[in-house]
């Protein structure tokens, strides 16, 4: 076989492979926001998942890909429950609360949300690494995979914002850092749960099979629910 024909057999399947670590991302965070969003009576968020077009990617762009696609690739949109972080939620609870004590169960929600928020941003990098560990056949767990080790899975960019988050939680480093960890546990709980994992399942194989740019909120729901 020639060369070049290796090359591009090599190539081609190195494609296939990052393809179906985005749509596994993607789908995690998709079917996070609206499952975990609805487990926990959070209201429902508009959001949608966008594609930019890389099946005509150059060979260099394929490798280049590896498991640390960002943006530029894949993302969703909005999605989000709190868009605009306080400088401080214990700050913003009390001054609401002490000036109406009837704000409580409004404060008790917002943090419901704001935890919310952040698993849901672990659960696309999780989703993806799970997917990763099936298709070589090995055990997933969070033993195995820990919060470092998402950047491997494209969360790069999802930890940071997640840190973004935490950074309005608490001034302390150590609180950042325990109830990151707490929620870490939540979204692999999430993940390893076999329904949610087969929606995630679901999803990702709809990504890949309808190789559209753009899919909106309703049209995640009706396939999960499908």
């Amino acid at each position: 076989m020639k060369r070049n024909k290796i090359i591009d057999i090599y190539s081609h399947n190195r494609l296939k492979l990052h393809k179906q670590c985005i749509a596994f991302h993607e789908a995690g965070h998709a079917a996070a926001i609206y499952l975990n969003n609805k487990a926990r009576n959070l209201p429902p968020v508009f959001f949608q998942i966008v594609f930019k077009e890389i099946s005509g990617a150059s060979d260099y762009d394929v490798l280049v890909f590896q498991a640390t696609h960002d943006d530029n690739i894949a993302r969703v949109e909005g999605g989000r429950l709190i868009e605009l972080l306080p400088h401080s939620i214990d700050g913003l609870a009390h001054k609401l609360i002490d000036n109406n004590e009837a704000m409580a169960p409004l404060v008790k929600d917002y943090i419901i949300a704001f935890e919310a928020d952040i698993i849901n941003l672990l659960i696309g990098p999780l989703a993806e690494a799970k997917h990763v560990y099936n298709r070589d056949d090995e055990l997933f767990n969070n033993h195995l995979v820990d919060l470092k080790s998402l950047k491997n899975y494209g969360g790069g960019s999802d930890l940071a914002l997640a840190h973004e988050y935490l950074e309005s939680f608490s001034a302390s480093k150590q609180l950042q850092d325990e109830k990151l960890n707490e929620l870490f546990a939540v979204a692999c709980d999430f993940v390893s749960n076999s329904a949610n994992w087969k929606a995630i399942t679901k999803l990702a194989n709809y990504i890949l099979e309808s190789n559209k740019n753009i899919i909106r909120c309703e049209e995640v729901v009706s396939v999960i629910e499908s």
